[in-house]
């Protein structure tokens, strides 16, 4: 599976830091801002940490939530969108001495599709953010994409959208089509491997938005928030250069 792909690589040097940005940057994630702009943070046994939700609608229930609880902080706060990247660079930015922990909240009902998906192997759904990994072949090769005519390796946020592209494989290559399966990695794993390795792998993969973050981005097209991701995220297109094909 792609999370022992991932493990097995911890030993290595780091990506250089603008190949993670590049990475995560055009993920859109969601936090409560503070009156100043930045994650509000919350305090609980001297241990700080902040929510990071993958779901709009997510934090916006949150922060309903805590309008009614502690309507005090509320008041200082908001939903705001980040990019990914500026999550990373905030937790990377951090000491020992004053370390806050980044709790990404992942969307239920993919977590629900994460948990379905490896209890029909006899696997246990681990925990995090999950990404759908389509792969195919004798191998487990991963499936690969080629928008511009770079191969790069799908991570999608949602399980209908890995779906669509196993699909379109097994259309195109029927003869493989029993060997085509969709793995479940945590985006922490993704992440902390992006931070531990520069396995050319890592360089090859991309982070595809889910489409409620899509509509976000796609309704923030035209604006310029100081911190929202940018609109140039990929996106599956009809071209034949953009069939999925396996990485042998």
């Amino acid at each position: 599976m792609l999370t022992s792909l991932l493990g097995s690589y911890s030993k290595a040097l780091a990506l250089p830091e603008e190949q993670i940005v590049k990475t995560l940057q055009s993920v859109p994630v969601f936090a409560i801002a503070d009156d100043q702009g930045g994650p509000l943070i919350v305090v609980e046994k001297e241990q700080k940490f902040t929510p990071v939700f993958i779901s709009q609608q997510d934090a916006q229930n949150f922060f309903e939530r805590l309008k009614k609880e502690n309507p005090e902080v509320a008041s200082k706060g908001k939903v705001q969108p980040f990019s990914l990247a500026d999550v990373y660079k905030m937790q990377a930015s951090q000491t020992e001495q004053n370390r806050l922990m980044i709790y990404f909240v992942p969307k239920e009902s993919e977590v629900e599709s994460a948990k379905k998906l490896l209890s029909e192997r006899g696997q246990q759904y681990q925990g995090g953010v999950p990404l759908f990994v389509p792969k195919a072949g004798k191998e487990g090769s991963f499936l690969m994409i080629r928008p511009d005519n770079q191969d790069v390796i799908p991570l999608f946020f949602e399980k209908a959208t890995a779906l669509q592209m196993v699909e379109q494989y097994k259309k195109d290559n029927p003869a493989e089509a029993a060997t085509v399966k969709i793995d479940v990695v945590p985006l922490e794993t993704v992440i902390a491997s992006l931070q531990q390795s520069n396995d050319e792998f890592f360089t090859k993969i991309i982070l595809f938005p889910s489409q409620e973050m899509l509509n976000f981005i796609r309704a923030n097209i035209n604006q310029n928030a100081p911190n929202q991701p940018p609109a140039n995220q990929p996106r599956p297109n009809n071209n034949t250069n953009n069939r999925p094909a396996p990485n042998r």
